[in-house]
């Protein structure tokens, strides 16, 4: 049975994962025991290697949702959409080498990569839209790892509203896919505020929450455990699996 459909038919409501948790399986033990020991299998048989299917520019979509934490409003965040983003750098630090600060025009002048792909939300809605942006296994090459290093975790500007950061992750491997983008622009325009500006993780092959918006520091560890709750992620820590593959 398709994954994704499962999830949206059988547990309609329950793992919405662009909003709040809100029934008593995710206080259930159990419930969440088949759930991860669903996600490894998904993993072997699905892997990382296959690509996600690329359309046609009249297949774009007329709207793209914007379901998921508000939009930004500290003051940092706000300081940057007021300079249009001049001031922003790309961290990358952690288990590498060479830590970078990457501006927008460094990541512009990267090898930049198309596509057309479709968005899927855990919650059972798909939209289809290209996205511009650099291949994220060129960024994480630029930072050279370590040979401890095996995740790369995606911190972002956005905050809920008991004060945690948004914050997903992917291992090294799933890092160089070759369709998961940093993107810069959508639709042929740059990422708007509310859609992720100024950079936002895109992961065509992996549901919709692991397209983090809004990144603002990438780092490169070897363990998740000491990173929010140790799930991997913000919805993760929350009871969603990790993996999330489409």
């Amino acid at each position: 049975m398709n994954r994704r459909l499962f999830i949206g038919t059988s547990f309609s409501g329950v793992l919405a994962g662009c909003s709040a948790i809100g029934t008593h399986l995710n206080d259930n033990e159990h419930f969440h025991n088949v759930i991860d020991s669903a996600e490894s299998l998904n993993q072997r048989i699905i892997g990382t290697h296959g690509l996600a299917r690329e359309y046609r520019v009249s297949d774009i979509s007329r709207d793209f949702p914007v379901n998921s934490l508000p939009t930004p409003t500290s003051q940092t965040y706000r300081g940057l959409l007021s300079d249009r983003f001049r001031s922003y750098r790309l961290l990358v630090d952690g288990a590498v080498d060479r830590r970078l600060a990457l501006s927008l025009p460094q990541l512009y002048g990267m090898q930049p990569k198309r596509q057309i792909t479709r968005h899927d939300c855990v919650e059972g809605w798909s939209v289809i839209a290209q996205f511009d942006g650099v291949p994220l296994r060129d960024v994480v090459a630029l930072a050279r790892p370590r040979n401890d290093a095996k995740y790369v975790v995606f911190h972002c500007f956005d905050i809920d509203q008991d004060g945690s950061r948004y914050y997903e992750s992917l291992d090294v491997h799933q890092a160089q896919h070759p369709q998961t983008l940093l993107a810069l622009q959508m639709n042929g325009r740059p990422i708007t505020p509310d859609h992720g500006a100024p950079v936002r993780l895109r992961v065509p092959t992996q549901l919709g929450y692991k397209s983090a918006k809004w990144v603002q520091r990438i780092e490169i560890v070897g363990s998740l455990t000491t990173l929010g709750a140790g799930k991997g992620g913000y919805w993760e820590d929350q009871g969603y699996e990790w993996y999330a593959g489409i």
